[in-house]
């Protein structure tokens, strides 16, 4: 890594830690090297003028299917719930084909990096017959694009047949997916500050695994020092369900099954109740809020505020693109700041929370004290924004215009110090390729119905 120190001068704004960078910071390596106060010359060897953008730290994306990307505002799901509206996609997504893993999770991570998120997870747990490598292919488009990944071994192995939701060609047997999750940590998980590719175990949810395949997965990830996520009360259908089914509500469930004794995050977590966020706390559980998606799916909002007070990390996820429908992160600030309003007044929730939310409390979940901040030491993740649109003009703060204003679309983007988005276009990629072989891709997903 380059000792050259990149000093990024003078921003016309800029959210770090302490307010005191107004003269910007030194980029050197992979890290931040200095805070500049404002008229300070640090020693330096390049400069970017950032006189025009507003800096934020990069933001972190904790939940996603990248998949999903092929089947966006698809006819007969678009206006159901979520029980319907899976049920209506299963056997669709069962005609996915590797290739289709490849570009959709390029397509995705470029929507991503070109909307400031400079790290992402994946939620990835269809597996067709055919289609073992799919998290391997998602490591070669993370590498491929420059983008910081946590890319879940997802799974199901409870089928319609044996009570639980998906299909049988979706589903794998239990020792397949423990096999394929041993090994996928074994040959990419980074534990290391900096890591680029981690990999966190991810069974699918309470109604599409059985009981030991939770248990399997917890033990495994405690082992190997792995996260653990999985959906966890989106809707009120799955408590019901987990009543049921199991007799007890969803977080009781995955306590029996261990995954309170190791580190956890839930995606959603919008019916929780009170004790239970406290439980979460005690364990250092997080949950990922998806505002455009509960919103979508008319599951709910998220107790984001409640949760926080309660000592919950909280942060945010764009979710799947065919519930969202889009992988845009800051336009998912902007939802979780609107979102929060009106559950909770606006005197209660600041835009400064939303990019809180979506910096350093996604950088919580994944217990990554290096990412969502700019502060030294912390790795030199940056999206740089231009308020140089019609829907900017006239806005006073420059900070809060991104959030209140609704930025969508990212001036610059770094990555563990290298620039991987400049001048609101990929680094050595053309989007017009990619989304080319993405539509074709999702137009013969789409014939196979």
């Amino acid at each position: 890594m380059s000792d050259r120190r990149l000093w990024i001068k003078n921003p016309l704004a800029i959210f770090a830690e302490n307010g005191e960078a107004a003269g910007g910071l030194v980029v050197q390596g992979d890290t931040i090297a200095e805070l500049v106060s404002a008229g300070q010359v640090p020693q330096h060897d390049e400069v970017y003028d950032a006189s025009d953008d507003v800096v934020l730290p990069g933001l972190i994306n904790t939940h996603h299917h990248m998949y999903q990307t092929l089947t966006r505002a698809l006819p007969g799901a678009v206006d159901k719930e979520l029980f319907d509206w899976l049920k209506h996609l299963y056997p669709i997504w069962a005609g996915l084909d590797p290739e289709m893993v490849s570009v959709s999770s390029e397509l995705a991570m470029a929507e991503l990096l070109l909307s400031g998120c400079t790290t992402s997870t994946d939620h990835h747990y269809v597996f067709p017959d055919g289609h073992e490598d799919a998290i391997d292919r998602q490591v070669e488009a993370a590498r491929k694009l420059g983008q910081r990944v946590v890319l879940t071994r997802g799974s199901m192995s409870l089928s319609e047949e044996d009570g639980g939701l998906p299909p049988k060609s979706v589903v794998q047997s239990e020792d397949a997916i423990m096999a394929d999750s041993e090994r996928l940590i074994a040959r990419y998980h980074q534990s290391s500050p900096g890591a680029q590719v981690q990999i966190a175990l991810a069974p699918c949810s309470p109604f599409s695994v059985t009981r030991q395949l939770m248990k399997d997965a917890a033990e495994l990830a405690k082992r190997a020092g792995v996260l653990l996520h999985t959906h966890l009360a989106e809707t009120e259908d799955e408590n019901r369900f987990c009543q049921e089914a199991f007799g007890c509500r969803p977080l009781d469930y995955v306590e029996e099954c261990g995954w309170l004794d190791t580190k956890s995050w839930f995606a959603h977590g919008v019916h929780f109740d009170q004790g239970e966020w406290q439980r979460m706390a005690k364990a250092d559980a997080g949950v990922s809020s998806c505002s455009c998606s509960n919103m979508h799916l008319a599951s709910g909002a998220c107790p984001v505020c409640e949760m926080e007070k309660a000592g919950v990390t909280v942060g945010l996820g764009v979710d799947g693109s065919a519930s969202n429908d889009g992988s845009n992160m800051m336009q998912e600030l902007r939802q979780a700041w609107l979102l929060q309003r009106l559950k909770y007044g606006s005197a209660a929730v600041s835009w400064r929370d939303a990019i809180r939310w979506g910096t350093q409390g996604s950088a919580g979940l994944l217990g990554r004290p290096d990412l969502g901040r700019i502060a030294v030491g912390c790795q030199a993740d940056l999206a740089l924004f231009r308020l140089d649109e019609p829907r900017f003009s006239g806005a006073g703060d420059p900070l809060a215009a991104l959030v209140v204003c609704g930025a969508h679309r990212a001036q610059a983007v770094m990555v563990g110090g290298q620039w991987r988005v400049q001048e609101g276009a990929l680094v050595g990629h053309e989007l017009a390729d990619i989304m080319h072989r993405h539509g074709q891709a999702a137009k013969l997903l789409q014939t196979k119905i």
